[in-house]
Order: C-alpha cells, then structure tokens, then sequence
C-alpha cells in the first residue's frame, strides 16, 4: 500500500468484511453540532446515534472523515502533525465492545497492513476519581501477545476522549503505537515519552457520558469509535519518520520548494506550516467559510495569514497561496472543489495581508526592541488593529525573541475598542455619514438605489445590515445565502445605472416613525431614530423606487450621481454577502 486511496479502501473492505455499512463523509462544518467548530473526528455526525438513537445503516460502521483540529495548530511544523487530515474510523453502535475492538485494530495492523508485532505497543487509561482504570482492555492485549512491558497505563489526558462539546459520550481510550527507528531496535518497555513511538490510532471505548453537573454516568449504550489518522498510517507504512515525505504531502512541498528556491531539508518547519495551513484552507473555504475575525472565519485567517509569515521567511513570492491551493486539488482528485471561489478568496486574503505585513514586522520589531520582558497590550492590540496581526502570531513573534505578551492588557485594550466601535456605530447611523462631502453624499443616495436593484433582481426582500462609506467607493453589506452570479451583478448595475439616467427626484420628507411605517417605508437600526424620522423617497411618474428612513444627506436628484460600477461581490459573514461599487 503506497497511496491514501489504497490504504482508505483497505480499511473499508476489512470493516465491510466484519459487516460495518458505508458512511458518507461529513462536511467540515457541523451542521447541528454549535459546541465545536469543525468536525475533528468522525464521531461528530454521529452523536445522536451514540446517544442511542437507531442509524438507518445498522450498529456497525465504517467511513473516512475529513477532519481539522486547532488544537494542535502550534504543534504544526514536526513530522507528524496536520491541522487538516483524514481520519478512517469504525464504529460500534451498541453492539460489539472491548474485546471485538481490540481484535479487528490488531487484525488489521498485523494482516492487512502487516506492521511488525515486535514494534508495536499499546496505552490503556490508568483511572482516577472519575473512571476505574481499564485492566479489561489490558488484558485483552495481553491475549493477542503484546507484552506486559510493552503496555502503559496513563491518565486522562492521554488516554480518554471527550466529550466533544461539555457533556455527551465519551470514556477511555486505548492506542496503539509503532516503533519508527530504522536504525535501532523496538526497546522491550513502552516508554510513551519517546518520540519514536509513533501513536497510529485511537480506540475510544465509550463507556460513560458526562452530564451538565460534570459526572460520569455508565452509558446505557456502550459504543466503540475507532480513528486512524491515514497521513500517520501511510507514513509508517512506507518506513518514512516524516509523513510530509508521503504522496500526500510531497506535491506540495516540492512546490515550495520551486516557488522558494529553497530545499526542503534546510527549511522543512516553514514549509510544513506552509503546506499545512494552505492545505486547512483550501478545505474550510470549501465548506463557504471565508476570512473574518470571528469564529471559523478566524481560524482560517489566522491560518492562511500564518501561512504567509512563514512564506515570506523562505522568501516565497505574491500570490503563491493559489498555486500551492491548485497542487492540493490535484492530490485530492475524489473531492470536489469550488475552485474559483477558493483561489479568489484566498488571493484576496492574502493581497490585503501582505499590503500590511512589512510595516507590521517593522513595528513589532521596533516595540520588541524597547520591551524587556513583554509586551504590553496596548501594543499587541495595535499589531492586531493596525497591521491584520492574529494576536496568536504576535505571541509567536514575541516567544521567538523571548518575551511574553500582556494577554489580560490586550483583552481590556480589546474590550475598549469594542465599547468605541458600538458608540461609534449608533454616532454613524444617527449622523448619516462620516463626512456630508460632496462625493460621499452621491456614494449615500447610490445605496438607496442599490438595495432597491437587490429585492429587484432577487426577488424577495433584502435588508441593509451594514455600510461603509468613503469619498472613494461604498460598501454595502445585504442579507443573502448565496453568492451573486456574474450576471445578477450585472443586472443588478444596469438597473442602478438606469434610475440614474431617468433623473430621479429625490425627495424628503419628516414623519413620525409609525407614519413613515404607514407610507411602507424601510430602514434598519430603527431604535436610533428620535419621535420624527426623516423619509427619503426615490421616484419616478408612476412609482417610487425606493423610500427610506435616513438621516441623509442626500443629492436632489439621481442625475448628479454619474455612473455606477459593482467592483466586487463577496461573503460578509453567514448569511450575508458584501457588494463594493465605486461612481465614476
């Protein structure tokens, strides 16, 4: 077995052999799961079913799952560890238990893969106040000939899984492990602090379920969640100590090296963290996930802005996130990727980073310099506002030069400006405009049209949820699901440009709030309006085209406005997409 593709159909023809059913793979983003934020495992999709409800395939299971864990985002840049990987698993729902478990993992290592039994070894969970310590699976182990020596008990922290989110399934684990010296011999005692004992999978036998109080109650269904991590496995297979070398991962570093002109050898951290992240990536902007400073969105910019970091240190040039996201469609011909979507959101990202990233390191690099011991929150939050810094890269900076930085400080200077961005916020909608010049008022009247070609053209009713406004273009933010097509955006300008050229009045007038309502005008952030509200209608002979609640100003008529062009359409957050337009 040399390639993912073989190895993943081993494991599903040997687990079908032992009548488990075919699973799909899940998508990356739990779909009714708001306690995590990617699925990690591929347990995830099938909590219900290990809480006891009946899965339409049966008890046993079996599939592969793509899977990112954040967890380990630090640890990223050794041999072994992936943010994005995928985890081949099998499951008992209910049905066969420790002993099964433990015979179908040692089955397959030692006759399908035919690992070497004299390399192998084992952990098992040591108990503590929550949990009896597992001399079952001990003993099971013991049966199939692993040696007493070569058996660890260790506590919760490395021999139980979950639960996922605060409560739910979970219990001990016991893993198993492959010796991947070459050069010297397998030891006769486990000693699971040596880094050449490479864990290869996981067997969680799911014995209790934490409920809301913390306590581990016996679970009423006992169930097994097996996971193999196939980059580990296929490393080991092919007797590599660095799973980067395999077909999985060698595309991609040998286009770092191109695009580098570096070698592999010399550089491997940077470029394990390059093709690392790239690779998450690649996969959360899949899911329809894009860059921002929240949640999964910033997960994936902290990881395609680190990406860049460690780039720019082998000296890799602009633009090298799409080529390096092209050779990860390449490696993974059986899924299927929104190719466009990806390269642009990844170019864009990176085009806004980089605009930043060389001042921001001349900055950090000039306050690093004048800080003794740390620093301060105040500056690590001015990296972060200022320079697009994930406070997570600020530390790693700062952890390189020796110094720590002012987390409780940075969280204050955080909540500061959260506080002046919401007073800011109800100061902009009360005022209109951050300026009344002349331009801005043009680019304030151009939303109005706008939002009334958006219900045109999608025919239903959008909302505003936010806008940004300079002398230069304007940014509208709308409530919609999906992406526009190249064509709505065009019908969407052409109409704009139409009431342009018609020579609109528009037309204002003072009501009170429910009067305004009456006459079936819209508006957002309704509380911030007084007793009388200001209407500004848009309007032809026949009909008005747009009546608003705003405070203005506004030009008197749509003629003034010139011509308008959509330059971008984008992903706000869920839910909410962004157009940005200019006047010319």
């Amino acid at each position: 077995m040399k390639t993912r593709q073989e190895l993943i159909k081993a494991y599903i023809d040997f687990f079908v052999s032992k009548k488990h059913k075919q699973i799909p793979n899940s998508p990356l983003v739990p779909a009714n799961d708001p306690t995590v934020l990617f699925t990690t495992a591929g347990m995830h999709p099938l909590v219900p079913f290990l809480l006891g409800n009946p899965h339409p395939q049966g008890k046993r299971l079996v599939n592969v799952q793509k899977c990112i864990r954040t967890t380990d985002i630090e640890a990223v840049g050794d041999s072994c560890h992936h943010t994005f990987f995928e985890m081949i698993g099998n499951w008992s729902l209910g049905d066969y238990w420790k002993k099964e478990a433990i015979e179908f993992s040692y089955e397959f290592a030692t006759k399908i893969l035919k690992l070497d039994k004299t390399r192998l070894a084992v952990s098992v969970f040591a108990g503590d106040n929550d949990a009896k310590k597992d001399e079952e699976a001990g003993k099971i182990w013991q049966s199939l000939g692993i040696p007493k020596e070569r058996i660890a008990y260790l506590p919760k922290e490395d021999n139980w899984w979950g639960p996922a989110g605060k409560t739910g399934p979970c219990g001990p684990c016991t893993e198993t492990f492959y010796w991947v010296d070459e050069k010297e011999k397998a030891p006769k005692v486990f000693n699971p602090k040596d880094k050449r004992w490479l864990e290869i999978w996981n067997d969680v036998l799911m014995q209790y379920v934490k409920d809301e109080t913390g306590k581990y109650n016996e679970a009423k269904q006992k169930n097994i969640d097996n996971g193999r991590g196939t980059e580990r496995i296929l490393a080991v297979l092919l007797g590599y100590d660095d799973s980067y070398l395999t077909e999985i991962w060698s595309p991609l570093i040998k286009k770092i090296e191109k695009l580098s002109k570096k070698k592999y050898e010399e550089n491997a951290k940077a470029m394990r963290i390059v093709a690392d992240h790239i690779k998450a990536s690649v996969f959360i902007l899949n899911e329809k996930v894009v860059p921002s400073n929240t949640e999964r969105g910033y997960v994936l910019r902290r990881l395609i802005r680190r990406a860049i970091r460690y780039g720019k240190t082998i000296t890799m040039q602009n633009n090298f996130t799409q080529e390096l996201a092209k050779i990860v469609f390449e490696i993974y011909p059986d899924y299927t990727f929104n190719k466009e979507f990806i390269l642009k959101e990844l170019d864009s990202e990176e085009t806004k980073f980089r605009e930043t990233i060389a001042s921001g390191l001349a900055n950090f690099e000039k306050i690093a310099k004048n800080s003794n011991q740390a620093i301060s929150g105040k500056d690590a939050f001015l990296l972060y506002q200022s320079y697009g810094f994930p406070i997570e890269i600020t530390q790693e900076l700062a952890k390189e030069r020796g110094l720590e930085v002012d987390m409780i400080d940075f969280e204050k200077e955080q909540i500061k400006h959260q506080e002046l961005s919401r007073t800011a916020s109800a100061g902009q909608f009360k005022s209109g405009l951050a300026d009344n010049s002349e331009q801005t008022t043009k680019y304030h009247t151009a939303t109005h049209l706008l939002l009334s070609a958006l219900k045109q053209v999608l025919k239903k009713e959008v909302e505003q949820r936010g806008s940004n406004i300079n002398s230069e273009r304007l940014r509208f933010d709308f409530s919609q699901d999906e992406k526009l097509s190249a064509c709505q955006l065009q019908e969407i300008e052409d109409i704009v440009n139409k009431n342009i050229q018609k020579g609109l009045q528009v037309k204002r007038e003072e009501m009170s709030l429910a009067e305004a309502k009456k006459a079936g005008a819209t508006g957002i952030f309704e509380d911030k309006y007084g007793n009388k509200v200001s209407v500004y209608t848009i309007c032809d002979a026949k009909s008005h085209i747009s009546k608003e609640i705003c405070t203005g100003p506004h030009v008197t008529n749509t003629k003034d406005l010139g011509k308008f062009k959509i330059l971008k359409e984008e992903a706000s957050s869920k839910g909410v997409r962004r157009i940005k337009a200019a006047l010319s």
